[in-house]
């Protein structure tokens, strides 16, 4: 196997532009892509200098669930001052909580789907 990193994470959404102003105006992220293509838009996120990126893929493609997305992992250099920005913007956020591994916390975007902050402990 040589995989190197994975290309993009599908995050099923019912309004990509609504999902583009949270993630571009709250979480900070960039635009990556933003394409009009058979059979929608083709939008694209990530935070700046990310090899991931994040598909905001609306009901058209691909016949995704919004708010089905699970899991996702945002590693941050400040989870408490992050928690704050998020609540400011009327986020409802979980945490954050002291774990051995880190300071975590979770929240969901506009759809539903489940997204946790971590700033990760040196040596984990």
């Amino acid at each position: 196997m040589n995989i190197t990193h994975a290309s993009f994470v599908t995050l099923p959404v019912a309004d990509q532009d609504r999902a583009l102003r949270f993630y571009r105006d709250v979480l900070g992220f960039e635009v990556t892509a933003d394409l009009r293509m058979p059979p929608g838009r083709w939008l694209q996120v990530a935070p700046k200098g990310a090899q991931t990126v994040f598909t905001l893929s609306g009901p058209e493609m691909g016949g995704f669930e919004p708010g089905s997305a699970r899991g996702i992992m945002l590693v941050t250099t400040d989870v408490d001052a992050d928690c704050a920005r998020l609540a400011e913007a009327g986020t409802e956020v979980r945490g954050p909580e002291e774990y051995p591994w880190g300071r975590m916390a979770s929240f969901t975007d506009p759809d539903g789907n489940g997204l946790m902050l971590l700033t990760e402990k040196e040596g984990f």
